[in-house]
């Protein structure tokens, strides 16, 4: 019988968060109005929430390093740090990944700093289908109904294949770019949780997120 695959959690939090202004990572969650002191932050609350699902957690910071360090070591993550940011999102998931491999692990979550935590039964959800998947499955990827359509979204649950796959593919590729290469590989589960596709990108958006029923559903953290 083979081994159930050791998984890290990986939270790409290394932007620049121009258009927000502020760093995502801080921002607060759930969500307060200004100048009320908030339970937790988004980086915060993804660090607890992986750590429920995985053995360890890795932050990702650029430029920012030291302003997030504090948090994650407070929530018992761990940093690594991508020097050359300006690069992208996907030179963060590189160094992410490599680390995952570092520490002795094959398979991880990849959260987005810009996404709110999704609900803990979504990362359940992928870990059992991740775990009960066979060796032809190298991601589980979350998909919601929007609208007419199937949206794809975030965290998504990869194994050593793809994570080499990532780590194989030129610097100036997009994960985009490596998954439809490897579509075949892909298995997209269907969750019940909005927060997987939404993004948080400017004040607006963050200022919608926090008039919206997703909060509602929210067990915080």
């Amino acid at each position: 019988m083979a081994l159930a695959p050791s998984i890290c959690g990986v939270i790409l939090a290394g932007g620049f968060s121009a258009r927000m202004g502020r760093d995502k990572a801080l921002l607060p969650w759930s969500p307060v109005a200004e100048g009320t002191p908030a339970a937790n932050t988004f980086l915060g609350a993804t660090i607890d929430l992986l750590q429920a699902f995985s053995d360890l957690v890795i932050v990702v910071a650029g430029k920012n390093e030291a302003v997030i360090e504090p948090v994650a070591y407070a929530h018992g993550g761990f940093v690594a740090v991508n020097r050359q940011p300006e690069r992208g999102q996907f030179s963060s998931l590189q160094v992410g990944l490599q680390e995952v491999l570092n520490r002795g692990r094959d398979a991880a979550f990849v959260a987005l700093i810009d996404h709110p935590p999704v609900l803990p039964s979504t990362v359940e959800t992928l870990r059992d289908v991740f775990l009960s998947s066979g060796p032809d499955v190298w991601a589980v990827v979350p998909e919601v109904r929007r609208g007419g359509e199937l949206v794809h979204g975030h965290p998504v649950l990869i194994r050593r294949e793809m994570i080499e796959a990532f780590l194989r593919a030129p610097a100036d590729a997009t994960a985009r770019d490596v998954e439809h290469s490897n579509l075949q590989h892909i298995r997209y589960v269907p969750v019940d949780d909005a927060r997987v596709t939404t993004n948080v990108d400017t004040p607006q958006d963050y200022d919608r997120l926090a008039g919206s029923d997703l909060i509602s559903s929210e067990k915080r953290f």
